[in-house]
């Protein structure tokens, strides 16, 4: 609001900015929806009083679900309150215009990013080694991809950081549809699919 350059000055880009911290918290928060049970002792508890251990994890994704789309109404409600205070703090103006494609992918990155957390959450039922390899793990496949000719298609199907950025400011279109779906089977349908069994077949102590 105070340094950028006027065109900036939208609520559009205050809200593709506002989506950035959202979406690195979201997934440590879905981590921790799961693992945080399993860290206090108390899982024997939450499946003695519900048996039906995919009611708990259904319960638990829904619960991400929300809060994703909670996650995004606190970026429009900070986005808009940039947008409010830019005439007040400067001369420049703020246009209020944003399109439905980007409230659409904003809404679904993030639902996306929890639910990454989640599954990273149930594959490795611990909080600091999901939180760690959920941040790490991307990154090595940025580096890779970055540094090696021949591997750099990875970049843009495997790469997280990659195919999801354009979700951000709404402008992902086309071809990216798909490199997002590659690279949420592989980082999230997979381990979520992993975990799910993993939980339902674990003895707990």
């Amino acid at each position: 609001m105070l340094f950028a350059e006027e065109p900036d000055k939208t609520f559009a880009m205050f809200f593709a900015t506002t989506q950035l911290p959202v979406g690195m918290l979201l997934p440590v928060v879905g981590i921790l929806l799961v693992t945080s049970e399993w860290s206090q002792r108390t899982a024997m508890t939450t499946f003695a009083l519900v048996p039906a251990r995919s009611r708990v994890l259904t319960a638990k994704v829904l619960a991400g679900v929300v809060l994703g789309l909670l996650g995004v109404a606190a970026a429009a409600v900070a986005s808009a309150l940039g947008a409010l205070l830019t005439p007040v703090f400067t001369s420049d103006t703020s246009d209020w215009g944003v399109s439905g494609d980007h409230v659409v992918q904003a809404v679904l990155v993030q639902v996306v990013t929890i639910l990454i957390g989640i599954a990273f959450g149930m594959l490795l039922l611990s909080s600091p080694l999901a939180i760690v390899l959920y941040f790490v793990l991307p990154t090595i496949v940025t580096i890779v991809a970055n540094t090696v000719g021949a591997l750099s298609w990875m970049r843009d199907w495997l790469d997280l950081n990659t195919t999801l950025a354009p979700m951000y400011d709404g402008s992902l279109d086309g071809q990216g549809w798909a490199q997002v779906g590659t690279s949420v089977a592989l980082w999230g349908v997979l381990p979520l699919v992993a975990g799910w069994i993993r939980i339902e077949r674990s003895e707990i102590g």
